[in-house]
């Protein structure tokens, strides 16, 4: 069942079984007020299981691009348009947080973005590929993120 991201009254919906799930909520929150913010798009989440389609979508790409393939359990997916980019996110029960930005354009910009909740270790899969940069949110604490162009198309 799709879930309204609320940034105002951050809630643990749909993460409760993640050992961070405080800050991964904090880290969904601060997504959805971005894209409000930025676009006007609220942002609505799915149980893993009910979108399929985009899950599988970001595991191609993780997979072709970079040979990643994550242990973790997907919790959560999303995806949407805005401005001309297909976006994409996978929240994960380890607390991270994987988005797609895809330009709909050739020649647009394309890449893969990492983020980690506060209090979490830096992935096996990612440790050995990515340096990660903080960012302090509101929401989330402290974000360490990083990121990869796609050169592949999808």
């Amino acid at each position: 069942m799709p879930y309204v991201v609320d940034f105002e009254n951050v809630s643990t919906v749909g993460l409760e079984s993640s050992p961070v799930a405080e800050s991964l909520a904090g880290l969904r929150a601060n997504e959805a007020r971005y894209y409000k913010n930025k676009y006007g798009h609220v942002l609505t989440v799915s149980p893993a299981a009910e979108e399929p389609e985009t899950l599988d979508w970001v595991n191609r790409i993780l997979a072709d691009e970079r040979a990643i393939v994550f242990s973790a359990r997907p919790l959560e997916v999303t995806s949407f348009e805005v401005d001309g980019l297909r976006m994409a996110y996978v929240f994960y029960e380890s607390g991270l947080s994987v988005n797609v930005m895809y330009a709909i354009e050739e020649g647009g910009k394309r890449a893969v973005g990492f983020k980690l909740s506060d209090g979490m270790d830096v992935p096996e899969e990612l440790a050995p590929h990515f340096k990660f940069a903080r960012q302090k949110s509101k929401l989330a604490g402290v974000i360490r993120g990083s990121y990869f162009v796609i050169k592949g198309e999808y």
